[in-house]
C-alpha cells in the first residue's frame, strides 16, 4: 500500500513539473520571424504571367516532341526497371502534366522526434494555430503529410490526392490502400506555399520492421526522394546513432547528394564545447554512408518559434538559419530552370531508349533468315548485346555519352514483356504531317528547351521558340510580291 502511495506521489510530482515546464515555455519569448519573410522574399510579387507562359511552352514541347517517342517505344515500361536502368529522379507518363506544373518539393527525413514537424510549423508560422503539425517528445508523425497551397485551410485524404489527376501524387496508388490511409494533405493560403510544397515523413524507428508499418516504407520514401528538389535530413544531439533503417535511407539517397542538406537541430540545448563534439560525432556516424568527395552542407541551429537558450551561440545559430533560408530560396527562384533541365534530361533518356530499341530491331532483322527460330535469335541478342555491338554502335553513330547508357539487364526484362515485333524501326516512325520522331526529340533537346531556358534567364517573354515567329525579329517578307 505504501509503495502504491509513493508511486502516485511520484507521478503527481512529474505531472506538476511537466505542467510548470509547459507554462514556462508558453511564457518564454518568441523569436522574431521577420528574417524569414525577408530572406524568402515573400512580400515580393511574382510575374505570374511569365511563369505560366513558360510552363505552357514546356508542356507543349513535352507533348509534341518527347511524349510521342515515349509512347511509340513504351518508355514507361522500362521505368518498371528504372532502379537498375536509371538511378535517380524519373518522370512518370501518367503524371506528366502534374509533374510539369508542380511546385518544388522539400522533403524532411530523419529519426523520430528530431524536430521535423516543428521546423515546418516554424517556417510557416503555424505555432499555436489549429492546423499546426502535432509535435512531441514521443514518435508523433505516423503519416506522410504533404503541406501545400490552397484557397482555404483544409485537410485532404490520401485517396483523394491519389485520385486527383491534376496533382502529381496519382502514382502513389501503386503502394496500396494501406499506404493511402497513411497519406494526408493539408492545404492553406500561405505565401511560401505558393512557391514550394513541404512533405513531412514518419520518423525512422530502428527497432521497427517494414512489415509492421503495413506498407513498403522504403519504396514510398524512394518515390518522394526521386521527386524532391531539396532534401533536409534532420538530426538532434541525442539521436546520432545509425541503424539499419537509416542506413537503408542513405543508400536510397545515392546520386542525390546535391539535393541533400544535413540539419543538426536543437543545437541550443548544448554548450559550445559539447556542440563541437556532437558535430564531429555526426560526421563520424555519416561518413560511411555518404561516399562523395564533397560532403553535404550541414546547418547547425534550433528551428522552432521560441528564443534560443541563454548562454549559447545565438549569432551563429541565426546566421546558420539565414543561410538555410537562402538555400531554400535558391531552389524556389530556380524552379523553372530546374524543370526545364529535368525535362531535357528526361528527353535525352527517352531518345537513348528509342535508339537502343531501334538498334535491337535492326539487329534482329539482320540475323533472321528463312529457317531461323525468331525466339532463339532474339534470345541470343538480348542475352549478349555486346556480341552484336548494340550499345557500342549507339556510342559510335550518335551523340550519346557512355555514362548515360542504361543497364543492359533492364532490356532483358523490357523485351520479356514487350515482343520485338511490336516495335518499328525509327526510319519508319515518320509522317508527312507530324515529321519524324527522332528529329522532333533531337530538336527539342538541342534547340527548343535550351532556347526556353535562355528566355527565362534573360527575362524575355517565353512564347514561340527562336526564329519561329518572324525570323529572329526581322520583318516578314511577302514572297508573292516583287521587290
Amino acid at each position: 500500500m505504501k509503495g502504491t502511495v509513493l508511486i502516485c506521489c511520484f507521478l503527481s510530482l512529474l505531472l506538476l513539473q511537466a505542467t510548470a515546464e509547459e507554462e514556462d515555455l508558453a511564457t518564454s519569448a518568441l523569436r522574431d520571424r521577420s528574417h524569414i519573410d525577408e530572406t524568402l522574399r515573400l512580400a515580393a510579387e511574382e510575374k505570374a504571367g511569365d511563369y505560366a507562359a513558360a510552363i505552357e511552352r514546356l508542356r507543349k514541347i513535352y507533348h509534341t516532341s518527347i511524349k510521342p517517342m515515349e509512347q511509340a517505344y513504351k518508355y514507361n515500361e522500362l521505368r518498371q526497371h528504372e532502379i537498375s536502368a536509371y538511378p535517380g529522379r524519373t518522370f512518370g507518363e501518367s503524371a506528366a502534366d502534374g509533374e510539369i506544373t508542380s511546385k518544388p518539393m522539400v522533403l524532411f527525413l530523419g529519426p523520430w522526434s528530431v524536430g521535423k514537424s516543428s521546423m515546418i510549423n516554424y517556417l510557416l508560422g503555424m505555432h499555436d494555430s489549429p492546423y499546426q503539425l502535432y509535435t512531441g517528445a514521443e514518435p508523433t508523425t505516423s503519416e506522410f503529410t504533404v503541406i501545400m497551397h490552397g484557397e482555404k485551410i483544409r485537410s485532404v485524404e490520401g485517396i483523394v490526392m491519389a485520385a486527383d489527376s491534376s496533382r502529381s501524387f496519382s502514382p502513389l496508388e501503386k503502394f496500396g490502400q494501406n499506404f493511402l490511409e497513411k497519406l494526408i494533405g493539408i492545404e492553406m493560403p500561405h505565401k511560401l506555399l505558393e512557391r514550394v510544397t513541404f512533405v513531412d515523413t514518419p520518423g525512422i524507428i530502428e527497432n521497427r520492421k517494414q512489415q509492421e508499418r503495413g506498407y513498403p516504407f522504403n519504396d514510398v520514401c524512394q518515390w518522394f526522394i526521386d521527386r524532391a528538389d531539396l532534401i533536409f535530413v534532420v538530426f538532434d544531439p541525442t539521436k546520432l546513432d545509425v541503424g539499419l533503417e537509416l542506413e537503408m535511407l542513405f543508400r536510397q539517397l545515392k546520386g542525390r547528394e546535391s539535393q541533400i542538406r544535413i540539419i543538426l537541430n536543437k543545437a541550443d540545448n548544448l554548450v559550445t564545447q559539447d556542440l563541437m563534439r556532437v558535430y564531429g560525432a555526426l560526421f563520424w556516424s555519416l561518413a560511411p554512408l555518404i561516399n562523395v568527395t564533397e560532403p553535404p552542407r550541414v546547418y547547425v541551429s534550433s528551428f522552432w518559434p521560441y528564443d534560443y537558450a541563454a548562454d549559447t551561440s545565438r549569432e551563429l545559430f541565426k546566421r546558420e538559419e539565414i543561410s538555410l533560408l537562402e538555400d531554400l530560396n535558391q531552389v524556389i527562384e530556380n524552379r523553372m530552370e530546374n524543370k526545364i533541365a529535368f525535362i531535357r534530361q528526361h528527353g535525352i533518356r527517352v531518345r537513348i531508349h528509342g535508339l537502343l530499341v531501334d538498334r535491337y530491331v535492326q539487329t534482329f532483322k539482320e540475323k533472321m533468315s528463312y529457317f531461323s527460330d525468331p525466339e532463339l535469335v532474339f534470345k541470343e541478342i538480348v542475352d549478349d548485346p555486346d556480341k552484336f555491338y548494340i550499345f557500342k554502335s549507339i556510342l559510335a553513330k550518335t551523340n550519346v555519352s557512355k555514362f548515360d547508357l542504361p543497364n543492359r539487364d533492364a532490356y532483358r526484362d523490357f523485351f520479356g514483356i514487350n515482343p520485338i515485333n511490336n516495335f518499328k524501326p525509327l526510319s519508319a516512325q515518320c509522317s508527312y504531317m507530324g515529321g519524324c520522331l527522332l528529329e522532333k526529340i533531337e530538336k527539342a533537346i538541342t534547340n527548343e528547351l535550351p532556347a526556353l531556358l535562355s528566355s527565362i534567364n534573360s527575362g524575355k517573354q517565353p512564347g514561340l521558340s527562336s526564329c519561329e515567329a518572324t525570323g529572329c525579329g526581322e520583318k516578314p517578307k511577302n514572297r508573292y510580291r516583287k521587290n
